[in-house]
Parts: C-alpha cells; sequence; structure tokens
C-alpha cells in the first residue's frame, strides 16, 4: 500500500517565459484556494515527475511543480546558458508572482534542498516553511566524496564504469574531465558521458539497488540534461561567493519552520551534511531514517516527507 496520496492530474500547466532563452515548465494540482507548496527537483537537471505531486493531500494544498532550466520539458533541452543558481532563484520568483502567490511552502530534496534554503535565504518572507530531504549545500568535501572518493569506497562495482570512462592521466578530478566531455564537439563522447555520469547517481541513491532507476538514469535524453547541468554547476562551485555560502547565511532563515528528512545509510549526499544543518538551525526538526538511502521514493523518507506536509497544511 502506497503511503503516498492517490495521483493526480494537473489542473493548470504551462511555459513560463524567464528570459529571451529560456521557457520553464509549470503546472499546477490539488485544490486552487488551498495552501500554497512549490516542488523543488533534484539534480541540478533532475526535472520533475507525476509521482511528485502525491506528497500532499489534494484537498488540502494547491501544488506546484515546475523544470528548472534545460531539464525535464523546459526548454532549450540540456541548454547551459544563463543557467546559474541565481537564474533559478529568480525563476521560482517569476512563477510566485505569475501565479499570485504571497507565500508558500517550499519542498526540496537532494540539489533541490540546495535552491530551496537560497531561495529562503534571499526571501524568507515567501517562505512558509521549508520540507527538505536529502541535504545537500554543494560544499568541497560532498562533491569530492561522492564524485571522486568516497562512495566509490561503498558501491566499487558500480563506480568501474563512471572511472573507466574517464583516462587515467586525468582521473585526479573526474568533475573537470567530465566537464570537459560533456561540453565538448563530439557528440559520441558527450552521450557516453553523460550515462557514465548518471546511471553511477541511479546505482547509488538508494539502500537497495533500484534496476528500474538504473535504467531511468540510462535513457539517453534524461542523462544529457541531468549529467550537463549538473557538472555545470559543480565545476563552478553552485556559483555561490563563498564554499559555505548556505552555512553562512542561514541566521536568514531562522524563524521559519523547517523539517529535514535524512536517511540514514544515504551516499549520494551523507548524513553529515543534515546534522551541519541542523546545528547550525537547532530549532529545526531532523529526523533521520535508519532503513533509507537517497532517494525520495525509499518507504521510510515518504512516510516522514507526507508526516511533514500533514503536520503544516492548517
Amino acid at each position: 500500500m502506497s503511503l503516498l496520496f492517490p495521483h493526480i492530474e494537473p489542473n493548470n500547466h504551462g511555459f513560463l517565459k524567464v528570459d529571451a532563452i529560456h521557457e520553464i515548465y509549470y503546472e499546477e494540482s490539488g485544490n486552487p484556494d488551498g495552501k500554497p507548496v512549490i516542488f523543488i527537483h533534484g539534480g541540478p537537471g533532475g526535472g520533475t515527475y507525476p509521482a511528485n505531486r502525491s506528497f500532499w493531500n489534494p484537498e488540502d494544498y494547491r501544488i506546484i511543480l515546475f523544470d528548472q532550466r534545460g531539464c525535464g520539458k523546459s526548454k532549450p533541452h540540456a541548454c547551459l546558458e544563463n543557467n546559474t543558481t541565481w537564474h533559478l532563484i529568480e525563476d521560482i520568483e517569476k512563477i510566485r508572482e505569475h501565479l499570485s502567490i504571497e507565500k508558500w511552502q517550499v519542498f526540496g530534496g537532494s540539489w533541490g534542498s540546495t535552491l530551496s534554503l537560497t531561495y529562503a535565504i534571499k526571501f524568507p518572507e515567501r517562505v512558509s516553511e521549508l520540507v527538505l530531504r536529502g541535504i545537500f549545500m554543494l560544499r568541497p568535501q560532498e562533491l569530492k566524496w561522492f564524485y571522486q572518493e568516497g562512495a566509490s569506497h561503498i558501491f566499487p562495482d558500480a563506480w568501474v564504469a563512471y572511472e573507466n570512462n574517464i583516462p587515467e592521466e586525468e582521473r585526479g578530478d573526474y568533475i573537470s574531465a567530465y566537464y570537459k566531455r560533456l561540453t565538448g564537439d563530439d557528440e559520441s563522447t558527450k552521450l557516453a558521458s553523460a550515462k557514465a555520469w548518471s546511471i553511477w547517481e541511479g546505482s547509488t541513491s538508494r539502500l537497495i539497488t533500484d534496476q528500474n532507476l538504473i535504467d531511468k538514469t540510462a535513457d539517453g535524453h534524461f542523462a544529457l540534461s541531468f549529467a550537463r547541468i549538473e557538472c555545470h554547476y559543480f565545476i563552478n562551485k553552485g556559483f555561490f561567493d563563498s564554499e559555505t555560502w548556505i552555512l553562512d547565511n542561514i541566521n536568514e532563515v531562522k524563524g521559519i519552520p523547517v523539517t529535514i528528512v535524512q536517511g540514514r545509510y544515504d551516499v549520494v549526499c551523507p548524513v553529515r551534511s543534515a546534522w551541519d544543518l541542523s546545528k547550525a538551525l537547532p530549532e529545526a526538526e531532523l529526523k533521520i531514517v535508519e532503513d533509507a538511502g537517497h532517494s525520495a521514493a525509499e518507504e521510510g523518507i515518504i512516510a516522514e516527507l507526507v508526516a511533514a506536509t500533514e503536520k503544516y497544511k492548517s
């Protein structure tokens, strides 16, 4: 039996032109007069899925999903131009203004937690609550753990394909080596590198490896936007002014109710980041799920996320 609310279809959807290049796909579902919530997907470059609508009771919430620049249904696909953290923050505000929403719940996991926290720091008056999962603050140690050395010791079998895609002499900096290939002119190299990068994350995102998830991340169309946009953000250090920008500015968030849901065995975004965030926000509620990894689709993670949205619905 699913812990999510039943599947629903959008009652409004469209594209919002946010600059001369990009059109952002957005949709609304649930109760048009309900409490507004915006779902901020992961990646960067992951896109949204119909199941993302089901973390909220559709009778109580006005549920807004959108695909960030370059991914999902947004256009143009896999585009890196005018694609930075600050562009995305502006896009969230443009969606809020376009939909005439005064204040909303902000819900995000993984890179979605990075963007949710950044948005809340910049626009605290627009955030009623933060519901966060799989905390990622784009610090150097977090990138090194997953993309250079760390998670590779837990999933050496999955690491082989990621490692073998890069010549031995370039393996001292995998992010730079992948970036060169993902932004190069050789289309076959670009696609092979995108798949290797994307499959590595798909192979490690759940406590129990899920072949269906691996197959999804192996899809060429998905992998191209996912890998290119992620690598673009990571080589540019998230476009932040400092390596610890979120924690440096976290006082702006104090006063906003925060729930943090974290899998104990999350190897993509290890629990240490959630712990560090909770220490900086002692009033936040930290829920460590003992039998879960990184994915929002794991039962224990779903249970805590739904409990949070139910708690905040009124």
